[in-house]
């Protein structure tokens, strides 16, 4: 059969029902790669796009990560993310609530080759920390209390 055309049509010639074959797998490679490509770009966008966000601050330390938190006053609620230092491929979420900071590792998570963060060892997964964030702020789930206020970056 040969299915190339806008209709199937049964070919009897051996030949040309190779050659037909060969045309098809080509088309599929050709699909299967694109999509492949397609993929890899949006989990690379994916997996930064997070790095715009005011709350997100990137390679700071634990001490850098309190010392902020205390300058806008450890209200409850007050959080922010930035890169683990313990795990390269985790983030941490650093929240105050009832004036102590706490800190929430954030681990990646794959199923069915979808990349996923969870904070609670898979029980909740997230595309993007984005989502993560968004989720968080609306619920409270394993956390003690809502995110409410972004930790945003002191300028002196």
């Amino acid at each position: 059969m040969d299915f190339s055309g806008r209709t199937g049509r049964v070919i009897d010639n051996p030949v040309e029902a190779q050659s037909a074959a060969l045309e098809e797998g080509q088309t599929w490679r050709v699909r299967r790669c694109l999509i492949r490509s397609i993929f890899i770009y949006k989990k690379s966008v994916f997996s930064v796009i997070h790095r715009t966000q005011v709350w997100f601050h990137g390679r700071i330390i634990r001490e850098e990560a309190h010392k902020m938190m205390i300058q806008q006053g450890q209200v409850d609620g007050l959080f922010l993310l930035r890169d683990s230092q313990s795990n390269p491929r985790a983030f941490v979420l650093t929240l105050c609530h009832h004036q102590k900071i706490k800190h929430f590792q954030i681990l990646p998570c794959e199923e069915d080759g979808q990349a996923f963060f969870s904070l609670d060892d898979g029980a909740t997964k997230f595309t993007d920390l984005i989502h993560l964030v968004e989720f968080y702020q609306l619920n409270r789930g394993v956390l003690p209390c809502k995110l409410k206020h972004p930790c945003t970056a002191v300028a002196l």
